[in-house]
């Protein structure tokens, strides 16, 4: 126990950090399984390099996400989020009396037109 008049406060020091599996930020460990797996595939499997050349497209693969994203994933992932598209519509207001009548009009004269 502390004592009781000292004027420090003991703070937890893991509140507002990031996780992490040892250098490994937690927000990237399945990316960086996704990239091992697809750089796996892609040089050993399609293009048949051997395994030195394929760790090193898997480093290549995982070094330049690490880049992109860095600690902010959402600074360079947000921008392939789509904006939505937003119209302005302008309408000339017209009252429902004033409407009833034009839709009357304009039956008159569709019924007028069908009639020759």
């Amino acid at each position: 126990m502390q004592d009781p008049n000292s004027k420090f406060r003991s703070v937890n020091r893991i509140l507002g950090t990031q996780p992490s599996v040892g250098p490994i930020p937690g927000d990237q460990i399945i990316p960086w399984s996704i990239l091992a797996f697809l750089g796996y595939v892609v040089g050993d499997t399609l293009l048949g390099l051997n395994w030195l050349q394929t760790c090193l497209l898997v480093v290549w693969l995982v070094g330049t996400w690490w880049i992109l994203t860095g600690k902010q994933a959402w600074r360079f992932l947000s921008k392939f989020i789509p904006v939505p598209h937003v119209t302005r519509g302008y309408v000339r207001y017209m009252s429902l009396l004033e409407r009833q009548t034009h839709e009357k009009q304009n039956r008159k004269k569709k019924s007028k037109g069908r009639r020759r």
